[in-house]
């Protein structure tokens, strides 16, 4: 197959074919000059794409977030005779998960968040059955229950179930005015509760907790944002980029409380306020607790599937039984649980084209995150904090900006940059390709030198 010219979006994973990329994403708006070149296999139609002979006439893929609709463009591309169902159990079409916050905020309508117009579904023949609920599957029998009782066969099974918000076991989770944010209805709700609402607490200072709080302190509230670490985004930033992260959304007028654990959420039906451990007490009269995911499994164990912390895949994406394939949220490659959006895209690709016959490979990615948050920059890579005492910390601090390497037996595992984000490609790169830094090392480097390095 001849190479396809394409550009990937490293924060949303939108895929871009052409000569160059757009001036700008048009699902999240990424410069044009964060885009990379696109050069995974998946296929394509055109006159040196041979389709392979089909091993699987029926196909059923459960989940319709973006895991799911890129095993289903794979899976056609690949089988043009295949009978492929996309069943979701939400009742509205596919929708660009990423863009919830910012549809929350009113920068985007409800119309630009599907993934493809309606019309989409049909052209590819693929059935779409919306608003529909796995009960059980039979892996002997190759079937499918629904809630409703309908049953339907299969001859091969792709499971992009994803996963679901973590409630932390504290009291008051159940009250009125308290809501989490994974869908579009979740959204929805507080579109609907914003104007009768005055003060919000968001529990949880990760990406989408952040998030969440700018789109909603946009609609007037005054919002307080509670992290248990000592930083901001603990995930992605080290203690000396997360304060600069701080220091840099003050003046978005969202107060922020680090340390900060929740004891119980306070209210007599009715949110009214939150409690802290140190026994601080915060009045809110919407509270949304936005703690991490756990990925659906459940029905893959009753099944006998092999599971951990999520389906235990392979590098092909399938799982225990050899007709069934997980991508997403819910897969575990290698130990890895990834939980965002590109990993995601690229899983379902792949488990559509070995559910179609192919061959192709998931070799896990470097864990990278390409960020654009309340308005500020961020990338981060591999390692964010030295694993060792022979890890070598080069970083440094200056306008507004922040710039943070890890270096491991001269090659670089891990990168922070904060403000300026214009060398993560370049970054990406020297860690993908384990470039020796030892000719700059050598010489006691500051993170100016490493950047230098790196441009040239």
């Amino acid at each position: 197959m001849l190479p396809i010219k394409a550009w990937i979006c490293p924060v949303c994973g939108y895929i871009h074919y052409g000569p160059e990329p757009p001036d700008e994403c048009p699902v999240c708006g990424t410069e044009k000059g964060l885009f990379e070149p696109y050069n995974e296999p998946l296929p394509a139609a055109g006159d040196d794409f041979q389709p392979v002979v089909d091993t699987a006439s029926k196909v059923i893929i459960v989940g319709a977030g973006i895991a799911g609709v890129s095993a289903a463009e794979a899976l056609r591309k690949a089988s043009p005779q295949a009978e492929i169902t996309l069943i979701s159990n939400e009742a509205l079409f596919p929708y660009y998960r990423m863009n919830l916050t910012r549809y929350l905020a009113g920068e985007v309508g409800a119309e630009q968040l599907d993934l493809h117009p309606e019309s989409w579904y049909a052209e590819n023949r693929i059935t779409l059955l919306t608003g529909s609920e796995l009960r059980t599957i039979d892996l002997a029998k190759k079937e499918l229950t629904l809630e409703d009782d309908r049953r339907i066969s299969y001859d091969k099974l792709i499971l992009t179930v994803g996963s679901h918000p973590f409630l932390p076991p504290f009291p008051g989770a159940n009250l009125q005015n308290v809501s989490t944010v994974r869908t579009r209805k979740d959204m929805d709700f507080l579109l609907g509760v914003c104007p009768e609402c005055e003060t919000c607490v968001c529990i949880g200072g990760g990406l989408l907790g952040l998030e969440t709080a700018g789109a909603l302190a946009r609609h007037g509230l005054d919002v307080t944002v509670l992290e248990n670490q000592a930083w901001l985004l603990p995930r992605q930033l080290n203690q000396a980029a997360g304060k600069l992260f701080q220091q840099q959304i003050k003046p978005l007028g969202i107060t922020v409380r680090t340390q900060a654990r929740t004891r119980e959420i306070i209210g007599d039906g009715k949110v009214s306020g939150v409690l802290l451990e140190d026994g601080a007490m915060l009045p809110a009269d919407l509270v949304v607790i936005s703690a991490g995911i756990r990925s659906n499994v459940e029905l893959a164990r009753a099944a006998g599937l092999k599971i951990n912390q999520g389906i235990i895949v392979d590098n092909n994406m399938q799982t225990s039984h050899p007709d069934v394939f997980a991508a997403g949220d819910v897969a575990e490659h290698n130990g890895i649980i990834y939980g965002i959006w590109p990993p995601a895209q690229f899983q379902g690709a792949i488990a559509g084209m070995n559910a179609a016959g192919q061959t192709a490979e998931f070799a896990g990615i470097p864990r990278s995150n390409t960020l654009k948050v309340l308005g500020y920059d961020l990338f981060s890579i591999g390692q964010i904090n030295p694993a060792s005492a022979e890890d070598q910390v080069i970083d440094a601090e200056w306008d507004n900006q922040y710039a943070g390497y890890i270096f491991h037996v001269n090659q670089m595992v891990g990168s922070i940059l904060m403000g300026d984000i214009s060398l993560s490609n370049k970054v990406k790169a020297a860690i993908e390709n384990q470039v020796d830094f030892s000719s700059v090392l050598n010489q006691k480097p500051g993170a100016k030198d490493i950047m230098r390095f790196l441009v040239d």
